[in-house]
């Protein structure tokens, strides 16, 4: 009897929109819907981060975060 092998299922991936770090010392990026700011700095090394695409597994996130002005309190 053979009970371990498990049918692995394809996580969906689309092209995504991203924030990536400018300072070529630092790898820091995030997804552009979890980012705080219309234009963030990168939580790592404080730089100025740049718009672009990646090829990222699907992920929600309906949260209107960034709908809210800056300082307004969550």
């Amino acid at each position: 009897m053979y009970f371990g092998k498990k049918v692995v299922e394809e996580i969906p991936q689309a092209d995504t929109a991203i924030w990536s770090c400018t300072n070529e010392d630092c790898n820091g990026w995030m997804r552009d819907n979890f980012a705080f700011e219309q234009e963030p700095v990168c939580a790592h090394c404080s730089s100025p981060m740049v718009s672009g695409t990646k090829m990222l597994p699907l992920v929600v996130n309906d949260h209107p975060i960034k709908m809210l002005k800056k300082g307004t309190l969550i």
